[in-house]
């Protein structure tokens, strides 16, 4: 399919320069990330620490470190953003925004790192046995406590027609009975979004206020919508603590494996290497965990064609989710291998229009 026949050039061509220098400073944040906790770990036995209090703490000293670190590639991208009008957010919201998710997370990674050294204490080289299961477990537990932790402040949807087709499109698609709720995020970005959170009584779907600024139709917001019910309808949380559980073990023990000189993830001196090898492990897997990515987007793509038998709006969607974020449609082959989490504007087209045209006349 060739992307001229979806997009006009000015588009192609304004979407390719947007989206290649936020690669490029992906790139250099990584490179810095490595860098800090390289010279962490080639500083840590100089520190002297002891104990497991003295190896959270210097954890948590480097990932606070490695958060500073990728402030001015936060900064710019953001700043690149407003160059391109995909938002007007001032950049102390960037900065102050994500505080309470940011501090969930170091605290998860403290209580994660405490366990995992009492275990290689304990447990001496063979840790990873007990480590990489436990690991999973934290990694598990914090997935399903976020949704509940750190859901955004959102509000209830007061269009009663649009709840009404959301939750019959939910019952539809096996997700049962669903809340509808609206996020600020246009006070952030200009894009458009909707998210799933909770489990049982908590689950609700939640637009983004963009998307009910007119600028999407009624079919297109099913279809959104449609999209993130076949994220649940496919079960594709539980397909990635599956996918958890099967590396951990492997993991913990290339960690193990890179701790050793160190005399182990017991000793302070061995957490920044530990943390190194696990920024090197998410590097190296990044094109297998983004696959993965894009086949579970894929999936959902097709179930939420299918729930709502409108792939006309599923185009019209996909082309203003491009549109509003200056996702590129024909992004180089490199970046859809490495980057992409979700296949691009126009894969998900071609999907649209072979569904359309698998479609009964008239339907």
């Amino acid at each position: 399919m060739e992307p001229e026949s979806a997009f006009s050039r000015a588009h192609l061509e304004r979407s390719g320069r947007y989206e290649g220098l936020l690669r490029a400073n992906w790139a250099l944040a990584t490179l810095v990330h490595l860098f800090v906790l390289a010279a962490a770990a080639w500083f840590a036995p100089r520190l002297r620490l002891r104990g497991i209090r003295g190896g959270v703490a210097l954890g948590a000293v480097t990932l606070s470190a490695v958060w500073l670190a990728n402030v001015p590639f936060v900064l710019s991208a953001h700043w690149w953003r407003r160059r391109y009008d995909i938002s007007d957010a001032p950049y102390s919201t960037i900065l102050v925004d994500p505080w309470l998710e940011r501090l969930g997370t170091l605290a998860a990674a403290c209580g994660a790192l405490a366990a995992l050294m009492l275990l290689a204490r304990r447990l001496g080289d063979r840790w990873w046995l007990l480590g990489g299961p436990a690991f999973a477990l934290i990694g598990i537990v914090f997935l399903l406590a976020q949704p509940l932790l750190f859901t955004p402040r959102v509000e209830p949807l007061r269009d009663r027609e649009l709840v009404a087709e959301i939750q019959a499109l939910a019952r539809e698609q096996g997700v049962g009975e669903v809340d509808v709720h609206v996020r600020d995020a246009s006070r952030r970005t200009r894009a458009l979004n909707a998210e799933f959170y909770g489990f049982g009584p908590t689950r609700r779907i939640v637009l983004w206020d963009t998307t009910l600024d007119g600028r999407l139709t009624r079919g297109e917001i099913r279809s959104l919508v449609a999209h993130e019910l076949g994220h649940v309808q496919a079960a594709h949380v539980w397909k990635g603590v599956g996918w958890l559980f099967l590396l951990a073990v492997p993991g913990a023990y290339l960690v193990a494996l890179a701790c050793r000189r160190r005399g182990g993830l017991g000793r302070p001196s061995a957490v920044p290497v530990a943390l190194l090898a696990l920024a090197a492990l998410e590097l190296t897997t990044l094109p297998a965990t983004s696959a993965v990515s894009r086949r579970y987007e894929e999936e959902a793509d097709w179930l939420a064609l299918r729930a709502t038998r409108d792939p006309g709006s599923f185009e019209g969607l996909t082309k203003k989710l491009s549109r509003a974020s200056l996702s590129q449609p024909d992004a180089p082959r490199w970046a859809r291998i490495v980057l992409e989490t979700h296949p691009t504007p126009l894969e998900r087209i071609a999907l649209a229009r072979s569904r359309a045209a698998a479609l009964p006349e008239g339907s």
